[in-house]
């Protein structure tokens, strides 16, 4: 593990609602690091071999920190250390390292994705403020969500209660076509099945693949992705 992680402390851990946390890391393999939205770090879970991928939301590579924002929205190793995290825990981390990169799109950002999507969308408008960004989460709470959107300074952010069968990827899917017209650049994260199916309909509305990164950060009966 030593070879391959970065130790680090956790100086703050803020519980924005049940099931989001505003996590703080800090520690001399973060100084002086670049902060690039959109980057990937990977937290050990006690092992070098089980981790659990976070986007850090900014960086002060003065005072050697970062930011991730932890939604624990299961049972599972990374679940479990957001809800248990407390100030003065070592971490073992791998990166930053590149994920998506939207430093060369300068026309307005379509972000979709859902709750672990939300972290992203704050470093992205945040990365550059003169950019347009429109953000579109399908989200199990509502109200929480609206809660740590308005945190995170993404106040018009779309929220879409998932319903059975999908239901509500009608809505998400509907808000498609006027970010077309705006030419925007669709940036696409979260649950690998909405991934698929918002870009099937991006290309069925011929937009270019080169308009459209993705990034699925988890898939159901599966764990760990990165």
């Amino acid at each position: 593990m030593g070879i391959l992680m970065k130790s680090v402390e956790v100086v703050a851990s803020e519980q924005l609602t049940d099931r989001f946390r505003l996590i703080t890391l800090q520690g001399p393999a973060l100084a002086g690091a670049a902060f690039v939205a959109g980057q990937k770090i990977q937290v050990a879970m006690g092992s070098a071999f089980v981790a659990r991928t976070y986007t850090p939301i900014d960086s002060d590579p003065v005072g050697g920190r970062t930011r991730i924002l932890g939604y624990a929205h299961g049972d599972g190793p990374g679940s479990n250390w957001v809800r248990r995290l407390e100030p003065g825990e070592a971490c073992s981390i791998f990166g930053p390292r590149s994920s998506l990169d939207t430093r060369q799109i300068s026309r307005t950002l379509a972000v979709f994705g859902d709750e672990t999507s939300i972290g992203l969308a704050h470093a992205l408008r945040h990365q550059d403020r003169a950019r347009a960004a429109v953000c579109h989460f399908e989200v199990d709470d509502i109200d929480a969500s609206r809660r740590v959107t308005a945190h995170l300074e993404l106040r018009h952010a779309s929220l879409h209660r998932r319903r059975a069968s999908d239901a509500h990827l009608a809505e998400m899917e509907a808000a498609l076509p006027a970010l077309i017209a705006l030419d925007a650049a669709f940036i696409l994260s979260g649950k690998s099945t909405t991934i698929q199916r918002l870009r099937q309909s991006l290309k069925r509305q011929g937009v270019a693949a080169g308009r459209i990164l993705s990034k699925a950060y988890w898939a159901p009966g599966k764990s760990g992705l990165d």
